[in-house]
């Protein structure tokens, strides 16, 4: 019930981890804002959502744009009245030797990883504030903002600096009723990590069986992969926590590959 009435935008929610994190807290509640670059799949994800009795809406949201954030949160606010829940999910992934590595992938990957965490909340948050009810704010980050994995250079690097934003949001935003959490996923078998068994055998000249079972899942209890139902769960219960007893901390959904 701490998400009912509530109002959630998720970012890249079209499809993956963001998807089921959305369709999660319009389950529990919430009404959701789905926020992606492929408006149209936003919408079939959004009018779906409608469909189960839930409310939901899709916004196009280029998160490395700040008149593209600016616009997505500002037609949140008019059509929903507020926004409590920020799950700042948009991401991609690009793997190369740190030698072979490009730097504009490295610019595209920082600018969607940590441009995107930094406008969607300079822009949430002012609302936030202005409710008087505060919010909470969730970044996803990944077991690599603990760790560190070959032909990830900026990858593990983003995923580390949201670890330090999460941390100044909470201080920040504490005395006015706003948390902010990092939820750290292992490796999760969205389209995102299927992209990468193939890359990933040829720049380590090994097999694709051989990457899931000694790159990915080497360090797991159990040689699982973490589902989206395990971080679209953790994710709600950061946003119904309503004390800041819980902020500025990661969780790790890992299956045991990191341990704090």
């Amino acid at each position: 019930m701490a998400l009912q009435g509530k109002v959630a935008l998720v970012t890249g929610a079209a499809s993956g981890i963001g998807e089921q994190t959305a369709r999660k807290l319009a389950a529990d509640g919430a009404a959701v804002v789905i926020a992606d670059l492929n408006l149209a799949n936003a919408q079939k994800v959004a009018d779906s959502i409608v469909e189960t009795g839930a409310k939901a809406i899709a916004v196009a949201m280029d998160v490395t744009n700040e008149d593209a954030v600016n616009a997505g949160i500002e037609e949140t606010v008019a059509k929903l009245g507020g926004i409590d829940v920020l799950v700042s999910n948009a991401g991609i992934q690009i793997v190369a030797p740190i030698e072979e590595y490009a730097f504009s992938d490295w610019k595209k990957m920082l600018a969607i990883h940590l441009d995107g965490a930094f406008l969607t909340t300079k822009a949430a948050i002012k609302h936030m504030y202005a409710s008087g009810k505060g919010g909470s704010i969730i970044y996803m980050g990944s077991v690599h903002s603990h760790e560190a994995s070959k032909l990830k250079s900026a990858y593990v690097t983003a995923k580390h600096g949201l670890l330090g934003l999460a941390r100044v949001v909470a201080k920040e935003g504490g005395p006015r009723g706003v948390r902010a959490n990092v939820v750290c996923p292992g490796f999760v078998r969205t389209p995102l990590v299927e992209k990468q068994i193939p890359e990933q055998a040829k720049a380590l000249g090994i097999s694709e069986e051989e990457v899931v079972k000694n790159v990915m899942l080497k360090e797991t209890v159990d040689g699982e992969f973490t589902t989206v139902a395990d971080v679209a769960n953790t994710v709600a219960f950061l946003a119904g926590f309503e004390s800041n007893a819980l902020t500025g901390q990661s969780v790790v959904v890992s299956h045991g590959w990191f341990m704090q």
